[in-house]
């Protein structure tokens, strides 16, 4: 494993190429100083929009304009920071590029409202008359949807003076988690007192040694039971917030307007958790296996994550796992792959750790720019996954924006993770066929069944606890401590029961997850799992046809509807077949581990 002490040390080609973007930061500021003058002309436009065709033009052109600058300017400050996020200097640019934004939406707050003040014929009659609108279609067809939830001009100002109050429930969840939370000491495999942290809690319940585990994980949950009052009151506030924003949007249900946001049909999200709910017996045949593998006479909430074979070593340095990647992917066709050398070769990533560097993994950019990858690679398999993810996304962008106008030159959240787990789904066939070893078989196969238990099976199980504890609300149901933790609990015994013992403290979990602030969100990972499972077997199977169809997705970015994208891919989510898929490859990898291990 390669290790710097610091940046200059790392030969160029390992690291991203800025410059790119700005070739110093005098460039940076040159464009910085002509936003601060562009803006304000920007906000004299107000009251113009209804007066022609041309006068709406001027003004979406010149908001893009202004918005493609603006991006640059926030990446390359963002990216320089991440590369040491002790300089103060890109913190300080970073923060004025954030100051920036914020004027700009202000700036620009009036462009919906104008819009929607005019009636559709008149909006039809200015994209017919005038040729430059027509590349806004989509945008204005899609605002047009939105119409009957858009209030009054005065209403809309105090819904969007309110938010900032609306989001005091997660502002203080995260004070609680990330600044307040003490967790106990534990004992390591080695018999020391160590500091559990939320950052090392994993690695403890991975622990080989079952004491290790069984201390990690009631040292955890024990301090959040501590705070579940507290907690119970963030969440419930969270859920509160959520619904008032559902009745003056003329919604009837919070999970409704979550969805709409981006067209996503309900019986998207129904599917899903009934599809999950009709493989339970396939959790619990892994369950079992893992029972018997670590020899367990009761399983129990903290043996779930420990790996159940031997971790085999398996050293892949950077560029191996570059060549392997490019191997694993060659079935999505030369173009892809043209495209994977390119950004191996022109410096997209950010290669290796160094002090300050930001922590994890991202794929970032703007429509102006190349795509980015930040990585901390390791030189092993995981790492390997790890950049095969984020080269997902990264191609996605790439051709995104390569076929996209800057209108629709982005995507949503909802196809994002399909390009990313897509590709790690390829690099697991691909190991698997090339893999005679049978300790590596085993490890690849029990890292694929992690992912997507942790996946489809915890995600669609937290999609549950949120749709319920939403309804509940609704019915006027009071959300208390007491009533999280009996239903968390109650989606533990349905999902695990059958092989597990569901320990008490795992009533409490729900009160560590962040994401629940963010309602009707994590269902998104669930359906990107299961859209991408089904795309890497119709590649394996049909060829080039799927082919095509895949990079033509990559390519559209936001020009039509997410679910409208992937059922142009081959993929339709609004029935249980792609979930139906995913668990075909689960029970896949589940029989070939069984078949291994006797």
């Amino acid at each position: 494993m390669q290790s710097y002490k610091n940046r200059s040390e790392i030969p160029t080609e390992y690291k991203w190429n800025l410059e790119s973007i700005y070739a110093n930061n005098e460039d940076w500021e040159r464009d910085f100083q002509y936003l601060q003058k562009s803006v304000p002309e920007l906000a004299t436009l107000q009251g113009t929009l209804g007066q022609s065709g041309e006068a709406l033009l001027n003004v979406l052109s010149k908001r893009d304009e202004i918005g493609k600058v603006l991006e640059r300017l926030y990446v390359y400050t963002s990216m320089r920071r991440d590369e040491d996020t002790t300089n103060s200097l890109y913190q300080g640019m970073a923060d004025r590029a954030m100051q920036l934004y914020v004027q700009v939406v202000t700036a620009i707050s009036y462009i919906e409202p104008e819009l929607l003040a005019l009636p559709q014929e008149t909006l039809e009659s200015y994209i017919n008359a005038v040729p430059g609108l027509n590349i806004y279609r989509h945008q204005l067809d899609d605002l047009n949807r939105k119409r009957p939830h858009i209030r009054s001009a005065e209403v809309e100002a105090i819904l969007a003076a309110s938010e900032e109050m609306a989001s005091a429930p997660d502002n203080i969840f995260s004070m609680i988690d990330n600044a307040d939370m003490k967790l106990p000491k534990i004992r390591n495999e080695q018999g020391e007192e160590v500091e559990l942290t939320q950052g090392n809690y994993l690695v403890f319940v991975r622990s080989k040694d079952r004491r290790v585990r069984q201390e990690a994980f009631e040292g955890l949950h024990n301090a959040f039971l501590k705070q579940r009052n507290t907690i119970a009151s963030t969440l419930s506030g969270q859920v509160k917030a959520d619904a008032f924003y559902t009745r003056q949007r003329n919604f009837e249900s919070t999970r409704q307007r979550a969805l709409s946001a981006y067209n996503i049909p309900e019986s998207v999200y129904d599917n899903l958790v009934q599809t999950v709910n009709a493989h339970t017996s396939l959790i619990n045949r892994y369950l079992q296996l893992r029972k018997r593998v670590l020899k367990l006479d009761e399983m129990h909430m903290y043996d779930l994550y420990v790996p159940i074979v031997e971790e085999k070593e398996d050293k892949v340095t950077y560029q191996e796992a570059g060549d392997i990647i490019i191997e694993a992917l060659s079935p999505l066709g030369e173009n892809y792959i043209k495209a994977l050398k390119r950004g191996l070769g022109e410096r997209w990533i950010d290669v290796y750790e160094t002090p300050g560097k930001r922590s994890g993994a991202y794929s970032g950019g703007s429509y102006s720019t190349q795509p980015f990858i930040l990585l901390n690679y390791q030189d092993n398999r995981d790492s390997m996954f790890t950049m095969a993810h984020e080269l997902g996304h990264s191609l996605h962008s790439y051709f995104t924006r390569t076929h996209q106008p800057y209108q629709y030159g982005d995507y949503t959240i909802f196809v994002a993770e399909v390009a990313s787990t897509l590709n790690e789904g390829l690099l697991t066939n691909y190991l698997l066929k090339h893999t005679s070893d049978k300790g590596l078989r085993l490890a690849i196969l029990n890292h694929a069944l992690e992912d997507l238990r942790g996946t489809l099976y915890r995600q669609t199980m937290f999609a549950e606890f949120e749709q319920a504890i939403h309804s509940r609300s609704a019915n006027g149901e009071p959300l208390t401590a007491d009533s999280f933790s009996a239903l968390y609990k109650e989606l533990n015994e349905k999902y695990y029961g059958g092989e597990t013992f569901i320990d008490d403290l795992i009533g409490i979990e729900w009160a560590r997850i962040p994401h629940f602030y963010s309602s009707f969100y994590v269902y998104q990972y669930a359906t990107g799992i299961s859209a991408s499972s089904a795309l890497v077997q119709k590649i394996l199977h049909e060829g080039q046809p799927a082919v095509d169809r895949y990079i033509n997705f990559l390519s559209s970015g936001s020009s039509k509807y997410s679910i409208d994208l992937l059922k142009d891919a081959g993929v339709d989510m609004t029935t249980p077949e792609p979930v139906h898929q995913a668990f075909q490859l689960f029970e896949s990898y589940l029989s070939q581990m069984e078949e291994l291990l006797g």
